[in-house]
């Protein structure tokens, strides 16, 4: 099938705020009344979540984080809101730029290449999300001048990180069909009312009308992964959000849908890169 064009997609319209070069947003609202829509727009946009659990979705990229995110999205790079999947107060900053605002200097000229690398969506961590995260939460107290200032640090401090993946390394990834979008929507909703009973292939194929194997294709060609681990990665993502509670592993397997105890962690493990029990930890020492 062939994709539509971006254009073909929801274009979010932006202003920059008042006698400023950007637009600066700070959301902080319950999460299941976050917007989920998929869209674009001609705008770089840098997205700082402020802790928590939730789901990223850049270009084709789809996975989830579990203690914020720092996201650089580039122009007409489809993305949708970091709120969905997540729980309780979902709170973000988010800056929305045009790239040529800022071309030209020559003294922020370090600043290209990061705007190069921006069209693959790049994910930061470790220290490079702690410290420019830090300085985002400063940006809504401050006035436009010191705003600015603070840009010009952030995207500094950005531009000389190691610190970071590239979402879609492979280019025209997510120029994907409005068709493929609205199939994609249904299967998440489909999945979160599901994903603690048995999922089986034959209906989730036919609640987007196709065959079994076109499904299982299409399907990879569209996110870049199987179904199964597209599932298993949410069910993971769910175990997170349990794992903060005092649930115990074996209630929170089953009520993710794992048959067992030990493929709950043999899958966990495979999709963190730790144990249950350890993720769990790692969480209880970052509260204290």
């Amino acid at each position: 099938m062939t994709s539509i064009p971006v254009r073909a997609m929801p274009v979010e319209i932006i202003q920059p705020d008042a006698g400023s070069s950007f637009k600066l947003l700070h959301h902080r609202v319950e999460a299941e009344h976050f917007r989920w829509e998929y869209h674009c727009h001609p705008e770089l946009e840098l997205v700082y979540v402020v802790g928590g659990v939730g789901r990223r979705h850049v270009g084709s990229h789809l996975s989830y984080y579990q203690d914020g995110d720092l996201v650089l999205i580039g122009s007409q790079l489809p993305h949708a809101g970091f709120g969905y999947g997540s729980k309780g107060i979902h709170e973000e900053i988010v800056i929305q730029f045009k790239e040529k605002a800022f071309l030209g200097i020559p003294e922020i000229q370090f600043i290209e290449s990061l705007f190069e690398h921006a069209r693959f969506g790049i994910c930061f961590y470790g220290k490079t999300k702690e410290e420019v995260g830090a300085k985002m939460k400063r940006l809504p107290k401050l006035g436009t001048f010191e705003r600015f200032l603070y840009m010009m640090e952030i995207f500094h401090m950005l531009a000389q990180s190691k610190e970071y993946i590239l979402l879609n390394p492979q280019e025209n990834t997510y120029h994907l069909s409005i068709k493929d979008h609205s199939r994609l929507k249904k299967l998440s909703e489909y999945l979160e009312q599901n994903f603690h009973l048995p999922i089986h292939i034959e209906e989730v194929a036919s609640l987007v009308n196709l065959s079994v194997p076109a499904f299982c294709n299409h399907f990879k060609k569209m996110v870049g992964m199987r179904y199964t681990d597209f599932v298993n990665e949410y069910r993971i993502h769910k175990a997170c959000q349990m794992l903060l509670s005092d649930k115990s592993m074996l209630d929170i397997g089953f009520e993710c849908g794992f048959s067992s105890q030990s493929y709950f962690s043999k899958v966990f493990r495979k999709v963190k890169g730790r144990s249950p029990m350890q993720f769990r930890n790692e969480m209880i020492n970052r509260s204290f």
